[in-house]
């Protein structure tokens, strides 16, 4: 008999259960927050080795889905290549973790073989550009008034907020937020005119005949507006808001991974690929509507798994709008966990989501109340509101089945110990 979590569940005890006991799982998982903390520098994020054992151990059934990347000075492999003492090499052992980054552009495998599906080698061109032009353009608006730093603060800030990821650059102004943490204006200044640089670098890419190839992607962000863009989140003040401005791929989306990742545990568990060899982000529709059917109409249900999508970065925020309040709801992981929900309702194949509390690292946005959440008098049926504020809302059509207010230590001792289960029981078998 299948399990099935109540909607908010903290018994972890049941989950873990559940899945130790599901042959056919497949685990979708963003990275930062979620299996290792969120830092004002990247450069000093670390792995745990034993969280990237266990990934091994869960080989087949977990793939990562990050908008960040493999490869790089920046990228996840590099920090998996620090939990392993020479002579050891992941490559060679093939620890690396296994997935899609850039969104859904980057894809590797797990001994680093990387590619880029459907990107051209123009786009390519033009986003290796783009570091350069955003160092440029922080250490122009940093040096001038009202911010009129010194050189010897400006280079350290820019050189920790310029991410120059292949498929992904990004401004990662998180660095910025706590600088001026006693003038929050000066920073809200900053995503302002960093949201106008991004804006440049499209007309930039369409003066060089590449209008249909980027997009800017906020993290995290209030979902999309009207235009079809996604709205900032501007600070205020004990919210960082919007900390990454990242120049992306149009087709970059996390939603679209999940079909990417799907395609291709089903060859890898049937021998075929359902959306064919070379089906790929860029490949793929960006409308929600339009990915559910597709997986509808080519995914056997027979061989369908039970998916958890696993993420930290989801957001709803009420505003006042036309003279009644409305929920702005985004961030980068809901549209792929939204995916995975819809999928286990529409296949019957039980689907968990699971939120990972990031609140507790270095980039301030809002955390769980546990204390709020455990309270019964909320009722198992009922949103446990305020609990989740600024996180979710009574009327969110997303629905956290699972949720680890102990943030990234608490889900990597739950995963290791599903992958220990899991072993053991093939061991067994």
């Amino acid at each position: 008999m299948r399990h099935k979590t109540e909607a908010y569940s903290l018994d972890h005890a049941g989950l873990l259960e559940s899945l130790a006991a599901t042959a056919n799982l497949l685990i979708i998982q963003d990275l930062d927050g979620v299996c290792m903390s969120l830092v004002r520098d990247p450069l000093t994020r670390r792995i745990e080795r034993r969280y990237v054992e266990a990934t091994q151990t869960l080989a087949g059934h977990f793939y990562v889905l990050t908008n960040g990347e493999h490869i790089g000075k920046r990228g996840v492999n590099g920090i998996v290549e620090q939990a392993f003492d020479p002579p050891e090499h992941p490559r060679e052992q093939g620890f690396y973790l296994p997935g899609l980054a850039a969104g859904g552009v980057q894809l590797q495998d797990r001994y680093g073989h990387v590619s880029h599906p459907g990107v051209s080698e123009a786009e390519l061109d033009f986003l290796r550009a783009v570091p350069h032009k955003t160092e440029q353009f922080l250490r122009t608006l940093l040096g001038k008034a009202p911010y009129a730093l010194p050189t010897d603060e400006i280079e350290p800030l820019v050189g920790s907020c310029v991410l120059d990821n292949l498929a992904s650059p990004t401004a990662n102004i998180n660095g910025l937020y706590h600088h001026f943490a006693d003038r929050p204006g000066l920073y809200r200044q900053t995503q302002e005119a960093t949201a106008g640089f991004m804006s440049e670098l499209l007309l930039q890419a369409t003066e060089a005949g590449l209008q249909d190839s980027f997009f800017v992607h906020y993290a995290p962000n209030l979902g999309r507006g009207d235009d079809g863009q996604e709205r900032v989140k501007y600070s205020d003040g004990d919210d960082a808001g919007t900390t990454d401005f990242q120049f992306m791929l149009k087709g970059a989306i996390k939603e679209v991974g999940v079909l990417v990742i799907l395609n291709h545990y089903y060859r890898q568990h049937t021998g075929r690929y359902p959306l064919g060899e070379h089906f790929n982000a860029r490949a793929a529709p960006r409308d929600h509507a339009a990915l559910l059917k597709l997986a509808l109409d080519h995914f056997d249900p027979a061989s369908m798994p039970r998916i958890v999508g696993v993420g930290d970065t989801v957001s709803s925020q009420a505003q006042v709008l036309t003279g009644r309040t409305e929920h702005l709801r985004g961030g980068s992981d809901r549209g792929f966990l939204t995916l995975v929900q819809q999928l286990g309702d529409r296949f019957d194949t039980d689907n968990s989501v699971i939120y990972i509390d990031s609140s507790c690292g270095e980039v301030r946005r809002p955390g769980i109340d546990a204390a709020l959440l455990r309270n019964r008098d909320t009722g198992a049926d009922r949103f446990p509101w305020p609990a989740l504020q600024g996180i979710s809302d009574p009327e969110d059509p997303l629905k956290l089945d699972m949720i680890f207010p102990g943030g990234h230590a608490q889900y990597v001792d739950f995963f290791c110990e599903l992958a220990r289960r899991r072993g053991r029981l093939e061991t067994l078998d």
